[in-house]
């Protein structure tokens, strides 16, 4: 199986990167350790990651908070008796609306196990996950990296991770793609944990200009 990483040995990891690469080191430097995103196994945190795709991470958060306080605890069943224009009163698109349902199905009919994912290799995750409409790459990317916690996952799909790996790399804003693929391959086989310190820069140095 892929390895994951735990809290525990978490801040070891950015240590290693860190006496790697001078990039990684000054952000430790700058802002301290990222936090370990984690969210739980299960099909809420799958459709809180359906709700980020394209959109605000405070857009995607009000549209589950408004489900949680339709339905209470997320589960297929109780999503499924929703109708259509309960799901828009959610914040939910009609795009959305058929990815989530369609997802709710896959797990109440038993096509898909989100606990047997836990115990397949990172490429089978992403092939079951991506059998499934409205879910590519970038989904299964934050998947593996938030519920399963694998350790060797960069989503190349994910523009804030992009972005600031340009900007702590002291890239153009239009590099090609395969110069950033190669950027990141140094940190193997931790480069989920580089995904993280790259998320803490892009989001404090965000809210340093905002201050």
């Amino acid at each position: 199986m892929s390895e994951s990483f735990t809290f525990h040995d978490f801040h070891g990891i950015c240590d290693i990167l860190a006496a790697r690469d001078k990039d990684l080191q000054s952000i430790i430097h700058m802002y301290g350790y990222p936090p370990m995103w984690t969210r739980p196994n299960t099909f809420a945190s799958l459709v809180h990651i359906i709700l980020e795709q394209q959109v605000s991470l405070a857009s995607a958060l009000a549209a589950l908070s408004k489900l949680r306080e339709k339905v209470g605890r997320v589960t297929p069943g109780r999503v499924l008796r929703l109708t259509d224009e309960e799901l828009k009163a959610c914040y939910f698109s009609r795009q959305k609306t058929a990815y989530v349902r369609n997802l709710a199905h896959a797990l109440r009919e038993g096509a898909i196990n989100l606990k047997a994912l836990e115990k397949l290799p990172d490429e089978q995750v992403r092939t079951t996950l991506c059998r499934l409409k409205g879910i590519g790459n970038w989904t299964a990317d934050i998947y593996l990296i938030f519920v399963l916690h694998r350790a060797d996952v960069f989503p190349h799909g994910d523009l804030a991770a992009v972005n600031a790996l340009k900007q702590v790399r002291g890239f153009s804003a239009d590099d090609i793609p395969h110069r950033l693929r190669a950027a990141v391959l140094d940190w193997q086989p931790y480069r989920t944990v580089a995904t993280m310190l790259l998320w803490h820069y892009y989001l404090s140095s965000r809210k340093g200009k905002q201050a």
